[in-house]
């Protein structure tokens, strides 16, 4: 595989550096060059294999899925905050712009104990969350607007399908490694709080 893999970078640039340097060096044996002449050559040869990769060269995927809004790759750690579930403290990444809710936790590949991902929602509605391009299992807790812990679903790598809230009443949804919350004891009735207040005084403090 690795000598195909040569081969394949080799590619018509080099067969035809080659074939010129075997023709310079049959034309040397009939007139003499001087050494800028050859290097003149050899440059421009190079030059046109480099852009005739360039052309070649397969087209870049988007950086957003045009379909579902997310990115193509996994986001940047996003900004912070401290959350408390019960008394339970967490670390958590705050998604709250259209593409970062979308994304979350996308390609990611590990998510530590005691770390989450807090995604903010403008209204309350009924949700659903999924699993796509998610290799890290999750829990999901779908909060209602003043922070209270309604329904905790358990979310597998892969699943596209989602797990719909039975509520209409969520606007936020933590996610935390699979099994958090029955590691720490927390159950639904939990109340979610920030280091700045509840969570819509957190997020929607006029």
């Amino acid at each position: 595989m690795a000598h195909n893999c040569s081969m394949k970078r080799f590619g018509r640039a080099g067969l035809l550096v080659v074939a010129v340097v075997a023709l310079l060096a049959l034309d040397a044996t009939v007139r003499p060059r001087s050494r800028r002449a050859w290097k003149r050559i050899l440059s421009q040869v190079t030059s046109a294999g480099s852009a005739n990769a360039t052309t070649n060269a397969p087209s870049t995927q988007p950086e957003i899925d045009p379909i579902r809004g997310h990115l193509n790759h996994a986001q940047p750690k996003l900004p912070t905050i401290k959350v408390w579930v019960g008394s339970e403290e967490l670390i958590a990444e705050i998604a709250s712009q259209r593409v970062q809710v979308a994304t979350g936790m996308m390609f990611r590949t590990n998510m530590p104990e005691n770390t989450a991902m807090i995604f903010i929602f403008p209204d309350a509605a009924p949700r659903n969350f999924y699993m796509r391009n998610c290799v890290v299992p999750l829990s999901a807790g779908y909060l209602t607007p003043d922070g209270t812990l309604a329904e905790i679903a358990k979310l597998d790598p892969g699943d596209e399908i989602g797990v719909a809230s039975k509520s209409s009443n969520i606007q936020f949804v933590l996610e935390v490694p699979q099994g958090w919350f029955q590691r720490h004891n927390i159950s639904t009735g939990a109340v979610v709080r920030t280091e700045r207040g509840s969570l819509a005084e957190t997020f929607f403090r006029r």
